[in-house]
């Protein structure tokens, strides 16, 4: 069986002519649109230095004018108040799928880093796996744990116990950190909640269900060819534990159980039990996924619809945050003001990420409404490289100009959204073609990207070092990502 192709489709033309500035006639004119739109996006964010969200906007702006959108047809009209521009069509249309989840999905995350999940699962696989096995406990311990948080709160929770660990074997912190990261950077990119695959579901018109099957399916595989890698280099390259970072953070340990104690939390003796920790994890999973299956499985019927119900992803994340309140924090003392101290600090970070999600869905409407995702489109075609591909390349050229796997994950969503709806393809295929552009956004991290200086710094490797370690790692996760979607796409 033969990759899927876009659908073929005649010539795209500039469907609008109130637009500010004049464009050429046709196709050309469009791609050159949308050529000058990634060049500037790109300059704006690497030479400029401008936040993602103001760039993603103003290119938005620029593209949509360019192309022939009127103001009106861009922003609205004061006369009509009913009237709903491509600017919030774009805006409101992603951030009403994808707030809520990630909003849901951030509270969850806090609450199992502070009450001390993370120490728990990583103390019971390590005893589990043993001094030998370390390495393998800290893999896990990152695939597992970097599902509900995100991938910097999950350095920050789990560096001081990969620096415990790599003191005990006397060996490179390499063999311990790099399997962490890999299950980090793994789960940051492929599953939800995370913003990502999230947001990239939304722009695509995706069940989550099919979104978190395959990027279990894709993802471990890579996993797991990244973990060879860290068993080999980690061979190689010996890094010493950075001691200055051990203080630091035994600094940062103390001051957040002095903001843990302030917010009314106080440190319990017995820790958490793992099946506690983990069925809270697995919950909205094992919903969602239900959920999906029933679709397919089952007739329609009561039980279909409850299952349907249950598996809904805000009302899944919705349970599962519940179970957390309670068995992580009433059940072992906390008070509700404490609960809701930690839920409403846990979201001050998300609301630059959801301003960028939403500029990529500007972006996506921009391009839809004037022509230019359909001139790509056609374009696209006339190459003859099958969708997965191409997605994948876009996602490739996106993150190693730009550094932010978010950016080229909704970046490159809106770009191949065409390339999808004109065909028949079936949802697995398209979850297939998410994972193919979340492979690309995380490939060959380098000095661009906030997640190699964060390595880099928390685990004492120099950059050189973290280039041939980090930036490998990185490259094996998006390949092996990538062909494990790639060949699954021949079947479904």
């Amino acid at each position: 069986m033969s990759l899927p192709l876009a659908a073929s489709t005649t010539p795209a033309t500039p469907p609008h002519t109130g637009g500010l500035l004049l464009v050429l006639d046709g196709t050309a004119g469009l791609l050159t649109v949308a050529a000058v739109g990634i060049a500037l996006l790109l300059f704006l964010i690497i030479k400029a230095r401008l936040q993602p969200f103001v760039a993603l906007l103003a290119v938005s702006i620029a593209v949509g004018l360019l192309a022939g959108l009127s103001v009106t047809e861009l922003f609205g009209t004061v006369q009509r108040s009913d009237a709903v521009s491509t600017v919030e069509s774009g805006m409101g249309g992603i951030l009403g799928h994808v707030a809520i989840i990630i909003g849901l999905g951030t509270m969850l995350g806090a609450i199992l880093e502070v009450s001390g999940g993370a120490e728990v699962l990583a103390g019971r696989l390590l005893n589990l796996f043993g001094e030998k096995r370390a390495p393998l406990a800290m893999g896990l311990t990152g695939l597992v744990f970097g599902i509900p948080v995100f991938f910097d709160v999950g350095i920050f929770v789990l560096a001081p116990l990969v620096y415990a660990a790599a003191k005990r074997g006397g060996k490179s912190i390499l063999l311990y950190c790099l399997p962490l990261l890999a299950g980090l950077s793994m789960t940051h990119a492929f599953l939800p909640p995370h913003p990502g695959p999230v947001a990239a579901a939304a722009l695509l018109h995706v069940q989550l269900g099919w979104v978190i099957l395959m990027g279990i399916v894709c993802g471990v595989p890579a996993v797991l060819a990244a973990w060879a890698f860290s068993a080999w280099i980690g061979r190689r390259i010996f890094v010493a534990v950075p001691q200055d970072m051990v203080e630091a953070a035994d600094e940062a340990r103390q001051a957040l159980l002095a903001e843990q104690r302030a917010a009314g939390v106080e440190p319990q003796e017995k820790p958490v039990p793992l099946g506690t920790v983990l069925a809270i994890i697995g919950t909205p999973l094992v919903l969602i996924l239900a959920a999906t299956f029933s679709s397919i499985a089952l007739d329609p019927s009561t039980g279909r619809s409850v299952l349907e119900f249950f598996g809904t992803p805000m009302v899944a994340l919705t349970i599962a945050l519940v179970l957390a309140y309670y068995l992580l924090g009433i059940r072992r003392g906390w008070s509700r003001k404490s609960l809701e101290t930690v839920s409403t600090a846990s979201l001050k970070p998300v609301g630059n990420i959801l301003l960028v999600v939403g500029a990529g869905g500007i972006f996506g409407a921009v391009l839809k409404a004037s022509g230019v995702a359909q001139a790509l489109s056609d374009t696209f075609n006339g190459v003859g490289l099958p969708v997965i591909v191409l997605s994948y390349l876009i996602s490739v050229v996106l993150r190693v100009a730009q550094g932010s796997a978010t950016v080229a994950i909704v970046t490159t969503a809106g770009i191949v959204a065409p390339l999808l709806t004109e065909g028949d393809h079936s949802q697995p295929f398209v979850a297939l073609v998410i994972m193919a552009v979340s492979a690309g956004s995380i490939f060959a991290s380098h000095v661009n990207d906030g997640g190699f200086w964060m390595v880099s710094k928390y685990f004492g490797i120099t950059e050189r070092d973290t280039l041939k370690t980090w930036t490998v790692l990185e490259t094996v996760l998006s390949v092996a990502g990538f062909a494990m979607a790639a060949v699954l796409s021949l079947f479904v």
